[in-house]
């Protein structure tokens, strides 16, 4: 499904199911997604552009944390899961779990992080009165990670904190609420969270210290096997909606993506100005699925077996991508 296709079928908006379905791959399928997380895959969601390119009925589910979408797609209650966090997908597959990434839905560096309540008034370069402090983050996501990496690039140890397991939301109610002293999160809830204190380090910071923050596109390894024509066709329209976005991010898209996240256009605009989407032909390329993002998810799983949080990494990470239906979907 090419542009032309998609700006046809965004013209005309279609309601969508949002609950648990139990349909086979065969005449329904279900898809994991986040609110507060505004992406451009959402305009063609709302438009029924995924319902026409795969001839089937798709239903959307909403989750809160990555780790919840691996546990949904253990139990066969969803066959794709849209932006899950690399961090939860490979504390998943370290597990034994057989999924694969099959797109890199976004990159983020600016929209994931922690944030420390204002009372404290600690910064980067008093980070190490964080000692003794409770801390609420969302354990096996991208936000744990990036505060592990943080800790460490601080020479915070872990047992000096009182951490607690936070979806983002409930982490930015108790900071605000004074419940806890830091709080770990991204999207709508961590704009919420600087309302109560600061970040430590921005996206550029982070990056410099080898944080990177990206999601991806996710299915049970079997699931993709089964069905790669339709995989591909999923992430054609996904790319496409991208490709509409990057072109000139139309007021028409972002009103869609606003509505369908429950956010305002105003928070929405700001959002997806710390987003990268990154075309075909770069997920690709050797940066991303090309071999980085492999790299990558061993360093990840390192980090997590260093700290305590996973027994063991596996001895690659190569099994757990598949770039097949994505090349398909660019020649769609």
């Amino acid at each position: 499904m090419k542009l032309k296709s998609i700006a046809s079928s965004l013209a005309v908006a279609t309601a969508m199911m949002a609950g648990a379905s139990t349909a086979t791959a065969a005449d329904e399928l279900t898809v994991a997604y986040f609110l507060e997380w505004p992406m451009p895959f959402q305009a063609a969601k709302v438009s029924g552009a995924y319902d026409e390119a795969l001839g089937m009925k798709v239903n959307w589910v909403a989750f809160d944390t990555g780790t919840a979408m691996s546990a949904a797609m253990a139990s066969g209650d969803v066959h794709i899961s849209v932006s899950q966090g690399v961090p939860p997908f490979v504390v998943a597959a370290s597990a034994g779990q057989d999924l694969q990434i099959v797109d890199v839905a976004v990159s983020y560096s600016d929209n994931d992080n922690c944030v420390v309540h204002a009372d404290h008034e600690i910064d980067k370069n008093s980070a190490g009165e964080l000692a003794g402090k409770k801390v609420s983050v969302p354990l096996g996501t991208a936000a744990h990670y990036g505060f592990l990496k943080q800790m460490e690039h601080f020479g915070v140890a872990l047992d000096s904190l009182e951490i607690v397991d936070m979806a983002p939301a409930e982490g930015a109610v108790a900071l605000a609420q004074g419940a806890v002293d830091m709080a770990c999160g991204w999207g709508g809830a961590l704009r919420r969270m600087t309302e109560s204190g600061n970040i430590l380090l921005t996206g550029a910071e982070k990056q410099e210290l080898g944080i990177l923050v990206f999601d991806v596109t996710t299915a049970p390894a079997d699931f993709v096997a089964e069905n790669g024509d339709l995989v591909a066709k999923f992430l054609a329209v996904t790319a496409d909606a991208n490709t509409a976005w990057n072109a000139t991010q139309p007021d028409f898209m972002l009103s869609m993506i606003a509505k369908d996240s429950g956010m305002s256009i105003d928070d929405t605009a700001s959002t997806m100005a710390t987003f990268v989407f990154p075309s075909v032909e770069e997920q690709l390329s050797p940066t991303w699925l090309g071999g980085g993002a492999q790299n990558f998810m061993q360093g990840v799983a390192q980090v997590f077996v260093d700290a305590g949080s996973i027994p063991s990494a596996n001895d690659s990470y190569d099994g757990n991508v598949e770039a097949g239906p994505l090349a398909a979907a660019g020649d769609m």
